[in-house]
């Protein structure tokens, strides 16, 4: 028994340690605000309506608005080999999101993958609308 021991300990500490490292979209200061009347949102006054911005998050952000009438913001970073830093574009309808770079595809009511190799959904924030002004934050 003694020697089994170690000889367990050891796998373990080898299995574990092998595979690819957990990638993840690094966490940067996201405080965006704007007027729903801005003309860089103005795609957003109806359902189904999509911006991507390219001066927030990681690799810009795309606000969305849902069919409900909300709001949802997603980092543009491409969970596909996120330390590309590969930003996903909007598809005509924008529906979804395609990261060039991989050919993955996202749902942009709920940031999930909608085709391979996407795995993982996109990194969301939080929205808000105070007034009139839509705000993404983190």
């Amino acid at each position: 028994m003694s020697r089994i021991l170690p000889g367990m300990l050891l796998l373990i500490l080898v299995v574990g340690g092998c595979g690819k490292e957990n990638l993840a979209i690094p966490n940067v200061p996201v405080n965006f605000s704007a007027q729903l009347t801005d003309p860089r949102l103005i795609r957003l006054s109806s359902p189904g309506g999509a911006v991507a911005l390219s001066d927030y998050g990681v690799a810009g952000v795309v606000i969305y608005r849902t069919n409900s009438g909300g709001y949802v913001a997603y980092d543009r970073c491409s969970t596909v080999n996120p330390e590309k830093k590969c930003a996903v574009e909007l598809d005509e309808p924008s529906f979804t999101v395609t990261d060039k770079c991989s050919g993955a595809k996202y749902l942009l009511e709920d940031g999930s993958p909608a085709k391979a190799p996407a795995q993982l959904s996109l990194k969301k924030y939080n929205t808000f609308v105070a007034g009139n002004t839509l705000h993404v934050t983190n």
